[in-house]
């Protein structure tokens, strides 16, 4: 009997401990489904998706504009901005459009891994060249197209200055510039509720066609969350290349009302949930 009340505490304790994570979890989940479940797009909308192209491609003026009008499509041109002036009557043409016009700094730096890089590597940059970086990119961008971005495309998705112990992040950068920085390669779309809009996934379509396009589609739908698809050359589909059938298909689909998708440039879906959840 001694033993047994000895053991008790014990036991009780075990009992205790065991069903305490569990409890936790079940907490966390319950949680994460009500902040899912309690976040609203407009209008009745299910999902967002906006589409998105980078670097200032040429194909994108000389392809995509007119695509994107014959679509009744709004785009978002990441621009690379010393690229600007190759076509500039083009991207003078996509704001009167009706395009969002956004920042991808002014030389594109990337991680000294890629070899287009290793004369402008991230590894070499400090935090005042990176300012310096997407201050001139809006400055050019002002100047040249009249309008001052309002989002930010990170060069190859990287997010850091420096190496070694001297790296540092530049998301709060852009956070302190832009309404939204959008990643690359990211492996999940956006939910509405939770992401950091200063480091806002972007999902890869080039080299897809519609088919692999609309399950990321529809698994938003499913779960409430916001894809926004990245691309480069607009054309016939191969490698940085998003092709027009599929952007054609993917039009149809995403504009049907019965799919409840909500197709906005990314300020407008990024404004919507900042604002959104700034709401009691």
């Amino acid at each position: 009997m001694g033993t047994m009340r000895r053991l008790a505490p014990f036991a009780v304790c075990c009992v205790i401990g065991t069903n305490v994570p569990a409890r936790a979890e079940q907490s966390s989940q319950a949680g994460q489904e009500h902040a899912h479940h309690s976040f609203r797009w407009p209008e009745g909308k299910r999902a967002a998706v906006s589409l998105s192209f980078d670097d200032a491609r040429l194909s994108q003026v000389d392809t995509g504009l007119d695509l994107f009008r014959r679509l009744g499509i709004k785009a978002t041109f990441f621009l690379e901005s010393n690229n600007i002036e190759r076509r500039l009557a083009g991207w003078k043409q996509a704001v009167a459009d009706g395009h969002e016009i956004a920042n991808h700094t002014m030389t594109h730096p990337c991680t000294a891994n890629y070899a287009f890089s290793l004369d402008n590597a991230l590894e070499s940059y400090d935090l005042q060249m990176m300012m310096a970086q997407l201050d001139g990119a809006n400055a050019q961008i002002q100047k040249l197209l009249g309008v001052t971005p309002k989002t930010f495309a990170y060069p190859c998705g990287q997010k850091f200055v420096g190496r070694g112990l001297d790296v540092r992040s530049y998301v709060p950068l852009v956070a302190d510039r832009f309404v939204v920085g959008r990643g690359y390669l990211d492996e999940s779309a956006n939910d509405p509720s939770v992401c950091d809009l200063a480091q806002a996934m972007g999902t890869a379509f080039d080299g897809m066609d519609f088919s692999q396009m609309k399950p990321i589609v529809d698994e938003a739908i499913k779960e409430g969350r916001w894809v926004i698809f990245v691309g480069h050359e607009i054309g016939k589909r191969g490698y940085q290349v998003t092709d027009v059938k599929a952007l054609e298909e993917l039009s149809a689909y995403l504009k049907d009302p019965a799919n409840g998708v909500w197709l906005g440039t990314v300020e407008e879906v990024g404004r919507y949930i900042r604002q959104a959840r700034s709401k009691p």
